[in-house]
């Protein structure tokens, strides 16, 4: 049977699952090429290097949570859309380890300005307008909310909560509700200060 031709997507594809099954960090050029049954260089007229190649794996997965998302708060609003919105984070994070890890990273500006991750952040501040929250203070509420999922998760994944009483799922959903009453009872912004006046 033929090998299929390279591409892209292929190689992407590849690495992605391989991220799965070794980690994020153990990606290596050699070893997708080896599953897709070619020698590495040739793999370089598709992706440049491994930095190129781990973007690529960011954004593809980028654009598997923006779905996720998608699906889970499509029709919700409120404290429905926020969990959906988490767990869609979470299911991610459990179903492919490896590529939710890349994006627990700093990657290209290329891809923080594609149209994945635009997605993403659309997404959110979707969930986001089901609240009284002003527009202005989204990116204040985007920052804390994937820091507090993706902390948790990382602990969990870590097995840091599995030597006490409730199981994590119990602690989820308080975190859902904390999160949630936290965003219906949003700070007001503190007023803004003027420049700064030098001491004489």
């Amino acid at each position: 049977m033929p090998r299929a031709a390279l591409t892209v997507a292929s190689i992407v594809d590849t690495a992605g699952a391989l991220a799965d099954e070794v980690g994020f960090e153990a990606v290596s050029l050699s070893e997708v090429a080896r599953r897709l049954g070619v020698r590495a260089p040739s793999l370089y007229a598709h992706v440049r290097d491994l930095a190129a190649l781990r973007d690529g794996i960011t954004e593809a997965a980028l654009r598997e949570l923006g779905s996720r998302i998608a699906l889970a708060t499509a029709g919700r609003s409120g404290r429905t859309a926020l969990r959906g919105l988490m767990q869609a984070h979470r299911g991610f994070a459990s179903e492919a380890p490896g590529r939710w890890q890349s994006l627990q990273r700093r990657a290209d500006q290329a891809v923080a300005a594609s149209e994945a991750a635009r997605s993403v952040v659309a997404l959110t501040g979707a969930v986001l307008r089901g609240y009284a929250l002003p527009e202005s203070e989204h990116v204040h509420a985007i920052r804390l909310l994937g820091g507090a999922i993706a902390g948790y998760l990382a602990l969990e994944r870590a097995g840091s909560f599995a030597y006490r009483d409730p199981e994590p799922d119990v602690s989820w959903e308080r975190a859902v509700d904390a999160l949630d009453a936290l965003l219906r009872h949003w700070p007001a912004a503190p007023p803004q200060e003027g420049p700064r006046q030098e001491k004489s």
